[in-house]
């Protein structure tokens, strides 16, 4: 999808471009649609978008749903949100009894420090 019009006035052109160019430098191989969100209107040649299907193009996340939703493919529609951060990983056994073993040092000292601190008063 390579993106045209103003400022809040977004529209799209559907086109199929080399593997090595962006959708921003405006070159592109064949314009097979437009797409404009405000009102939701599509325009699609259904007949080049097979034709390079065939030839192994693939499609954007966003266009492969837009061809799913109008029957050109027969696929699921894939989730085209960014994916969340990885959960950190647990904490291991060795590593989870070296950090109990610097608290409880730490409260030993700390306990230490408030006993000497109390017999000078």
């Amino acid at each position: 999808m390579q993106r045209t019009g103003r400022i809040n006035m977004p529209s799209y052109r559907i086109i199929v471009v080399e593997h090595t160019e962006s959708p921003k430098t405006g070159r592109y191989v064949d314009k097979v649609g437009t797409y404009n969100p405000r009102t939701k209107e599509r325009k699609l040649d259904t007949d080049r978008i097979r034709h390079w299907l065939s030839k192994g193009a693939k499609p954007s996340g966003t266009v492969h749903n837009m061809l799913v939703t109008i029957g050109v493919l027969n696929e699921k529609k894939i989730n085209v949100l960014p994916k969340k951060s990885p959960p950190k990983p647990a904490l291991t056994e060795a590593s989870g009894k070296n950090e109990s073993a610097k608290a409880e040092e730490a409260a030993l000292t700390l306990a230490a420090t408030e006993d000497a601190g109390q017999k000078t008063e």
